[in-house]
């Protein structure tokens, strides 16, 4: 597999007998590649918002540098086996998710081992079903494994798109690469909850108090209209299958929310 901080290598441990392991290996030059990026980066922001509002409201300058942080543990992969680690301990009583065991003896700045993994990718329902897996089954458990990690745990997989999941034999969603993750404090834990409940509810006016209540919406603006707002988000897409929800269209009406209601990007 190949990314562009990373490629991993399928290989054999000198043990007796053999495993078979993932090593994953920094690309030579990265470091400083990414520092000249955020160079660009730093300087493009400034200019931003000392000449837009928008640009201000959006916290560029901000958002860099939680870019800038999350890039750094990316590629220190001591970190990220950590992050392997910690994310196993969390889930260790959950019967439908896994993470592969960690090869500390083998793992240092630039370089990450685990076992290897074998499974079916998430990217084909087809496939799926041909190995004899249940794609629904398996698309549940993946949800209901992300909302313990962040809603629960509040440490998790920040990264789990089709082709960072497989499904074992014993039908356990395993996740790779742990070099992206999230952390949530429980406030915000809480807060998403409620917006998350609200939202399956349809209770437009619950989410939108729990918005004013933790401070995300000035004090200027009124509840109520906040909810209409958000209904106008949220009704159009209800029913819909995921195929049928315009990611672009959907994005483009949450930052005209944003914007029309004075609120600041959480980086």
């Amino acid at each position: 597999a190949a990314a562009s901080i990373a490629q991993v290598h399928a290989a054999m441990t000198s043990d007796d007998p053999p495993r078979r392991v993932a090593v994953k290996i920094l690309r030579p030059g990265i470091e400083a590649q990414f520092q000249r990026d955020f160079e660009a980066f730093r300087l493009a922001a400034k200019l931003g918002e000392h000449f837009s509002a928008e640009a201000r409201r959006l916290r560029l300058r901000t958002l860099v540098e939680t870019l800038a942080a999350s890039v750094a543990l990316e590629l220190d992969l001591r970190m990220e086996a950590e992050a392997a680690s910690e994310l196993a301990q969390n889930t260790r009583d959950d019967d439908q998710f896994r993470v592969p065991a960690l090869d500390w003896s083998r793992t240092a700045a630039r370089v990450f081992t685990s076992e290897w993994v074998d499974g079916v990718v998430l990217r084909d329902p087809e496939t799926l079903a041909g190995a004899g897996h249940d794609p629904a089954r398996i698309a549940v458990a993946v949800l209901r494994s992300f909302l313990a990690q962040a809603l629960r745990g509040g440490f998790f997989h920040a990264d789990m798109h089709p082709g960072n999941l497989f499904v074992d034999e014993q039908g356990r969603v395993c996740a790779v690469d742990f070099g992206i993750m999230g952390r949530l404090e429980a406030p915000m834990r809480r807060f998403m909850a409620e917006t998350l409940a609200g939202f399956l509810a349809r209770d437009y006016m619950r989410v939108a108090q729990v918005h004013f209540d933790y401070g995300f919406v000035p004090k200027s603006h009124n509840v109520p209209t906040f909810a209409q707002g958000l209904r106008a988000v949220g009704e159009p897409i209800f029913g819909l299958t995921a195929r049928d929800v315009s990611m672009a269209r959907l994005l483009e009406q949450l930052f005209e929310t944003t914007r029309r209601f004075d609120m600041q990007l959480q980086p």
